[in-house]
């Protein structure tokens, strides 16, 4: 029996029940997203203010514009150039890259629980950078970020034995690659001399403390080249969505859009490493919020992106600001929180008899 769908019925797929209910639910549906882009766009700049303005040394929020158009005062140009703007810059690079990262992985594997740090690429790509940066420090560190998120994807791709399909073996190998990273981290702590093992693990726990501009440029230059290249996967990641016999059917092929997609989710949680250190959880929670601020479906990159800043930035507020835990790297705030997140998630997919 087969069914010739109307111009007002919905369309339908394997594995779907609804996929487009007419224009007047798509054009809504599509003023949401762009309303919880205006919406996050919005709270960016807010908690950007607050990043420059609040806490020691903040720059008064009446001397900001001045002070960011380069008239300011020598005390705020001095902690806008050195400490606040650097800062600043790498969290929202760097939260941006974890956030597409996030997002380009979970459409692929059509799992919740694929991002960089569940499943060990970025603390592979952080025992990648560090290794680079204390043993061959005339190799640069992205390419050891680079190699490491590779060879920790590789590891857990041949692991599991089902690729990234099945949520509960990709948690239990993420979890194996990370506990190997992190014993081989270990190692070059207790390897090294005092001074760089304390750098080196305030480094490894996911810091924006010290930053510079040139980690600013690295984490910036990462977006900025791999952005474009996942937005124009937009249209094939929604098609694979449906199915390969659909995705094929429209013109898609989904093989080679999971290869670019794996590839620039790899490129982007490196270069995100690099700048900031393996900050966790931002990969995994912002592409989740995007998604539940839509209450669609989608890759939603762009919103994955925004999220992602923001989130990070927030963190990194707290981790200056906060009177109890004052020099706690940025990274335990994100990992205290994702981890909370984790469980919610973890428990949600039992319930719904995924895991």
């Amino acid at each position: 029996m087969s069914v010739v769908p109307s111009r007002h019925a919905p369309r339908l797929a394997p594995g779907r029940r609804h996929l487009k209910l007419g224009t007047r639910v798509h054009l809504r549906v599509q003023a949401r997203v762009l309303w919880a882009g205006v919406c996050l766009a919005v709270l960016l700049v807010g908690a950007c203010v607050l990043s420059l303005t609040v806490g020691r040394l903040g720059i008064p929020l009446a001397a900001l514009p001045d002070t960011l158009t380069g008239r300011g005062a020598g005390i705020d140009a001095f902690v806008l150039d050195r400490l606040r703007g650097p800062r600043l810059v790498v969290a929202l690079a760097a939260g941006g890259a974890f956030g597409l990262s996030g997002a380009l992985f979970q459409t692929v594997t059509r799992n919740p629980l694929g991002s960089p740090d569940v499943i060990g690429i970025a603390p592979g790509a952080g025992a990648g950078a560090a290794l680079v940066a204390l043993l061959m420090p005339s190799v640069p560190i992205a390419f050891g970020a680079l190699g490491g998120a590779v060879l920790a994807m590789a590891l857990v791709y041949v692991s599991t034995g089902t690729g990234f399909r099945n949520p509960t073996r990709l948690v239990i190998a993420g979890v194996a690659v990370t506990a190997m990273a992190t014993a081989f981290i270990q190692y070059i702590v207790y390897a090294i001399e005092r001074d760089q093992a304390t750098v080196l693990s305030s480094y490894l726990n996911g810091s924006l403390t010290a930053r510079s501009w040139s980690d600013a440029t690295t984490a910036g230059l990462v977006l900025l080249v791999c952005a474009p290249l996942a937005l124009a996967l937009s249209r094939p990641l929604a098609a694979a969505e449906l199915g390969q016999d659909a995705a094929t059917s429209l013109g898609a092929d989904p093989r080679r859009t999971h290869t670019w997609s794996v590839v620039l989710s790899i490129a982007l949680a490196a270069g995100a490493v690099t700048a900031a250190g393996p900050i966790s959880f931002i990969a995994l929670t912002a592409p989740q919020i995007a998604r539940r601020l839509t209450r669609g479906t989608g890759p939603h990159l762009a919103l994955s992106v925004l999220t992602g800043a923001l989130l990070l930035v927030l963190a990194d507020v707290a981790a200056q600001n906060s009177p109890v835990f004052e020099k706690l790297p940025v990274g335990v705030w994100t990992m205290a929180l994702g981890g909370l997140y984790l469980g919610r998630l973890l428990f949600g997919e039992w319930r719904k008899g995924h895991v």
